[in-house]
């Protein structure tokens, strides 16, 4: 059975899906760039084991990502799942863990990478928004995508109401992805690409506004 690491920075929205999803996989350690976490606590209450690097005790990004490494290579893990860690790697930490390494972000990449996304894609006016699961590369948030969801853009949308659609569907996605890697379903190939062995699957079209 494969091993995963997750790293949060926040509430562990994500994670929790993950953590209930089931998974074929043995989840090794939950480790939090912040103490203060609702995360953690979500973690412990699932019994996994869980540790602290706080970024701010850190001189710089190179100095934190190598302790970081250092609490992740404790637990050998075959992929590293970012859930809502607000930290951008440095290159020498992505290409250590090439392949193992993925992120899920709240856009339909390569558009909005970065942060405020929601509020972005409203004022941009787009119909059609979501989330994207990728493999980290050093480019922040255009790394090769594993997987998307889309979702309309309603006319009366927040971006609180459109950042709680994305996330049902961030919710969805994640576990797949995992479930993917943990079967060898899923691979980054050595000219940097999304392989899969998977049969492809027929989808339905959004389209919005709808149609008449």
């Amino acid at each position: 059975m494969k091993r995963i690491v997750i790293l949060i920075s926040g509430r562990g929205s994500n994670m929790q899906a993950l953590l209930e999803a089931n998974l074929p996989c043995r989840v090794a350690a939950v480790i939090s760039s912040r103490a203060d976490v609702h995360g953690l606590e979500i973690a412990k209450a699932h019994g996994i084991p869980t540790a602290v690097i706080p970024h701010r005790d850190y001189a710089d990004r190179a100095s934190f990502d190598a302790a970081l490494s250092e609490a992740i290579d404790l637990h050998a893990p075959d992929v590293i799942v970012l859930a809502g860690f607000m930290r951008i790697l440095t290159d020498g930490f992505v290409e250590r863990y090439r392949g193992k390494l993925i992120n899920i972000h709240p856009s339909l990449l390569p558009a909005y990478p970065g942060i405020d996304t929601h509020e972005r894609a409203l004022r941009d006016g787009i119909k059609i928004h979501g989330c994207t699961v990728h493999f980290v590369t050093p480019t922040l948030d255009h790394g090769p995508i594993i997987i998307q969801a889309a979702v309309p853009v309603l006319r009366d949308d927040t971006p609180q109401t459109l950042a709680a659609r994305v996330l049902r569907e961030e919710h969805r996605i994640y576990p797949q992805t995992i479930r993917w890697l943990c079967r060898d379903q899923v691979w980054l190939d050595e000219q940097g690409c999304v392989a899969s062995d998977r049969l492809e699957q027929p989808g339905a079209a959004l389209v919005s506004p709808g149609l008449e």
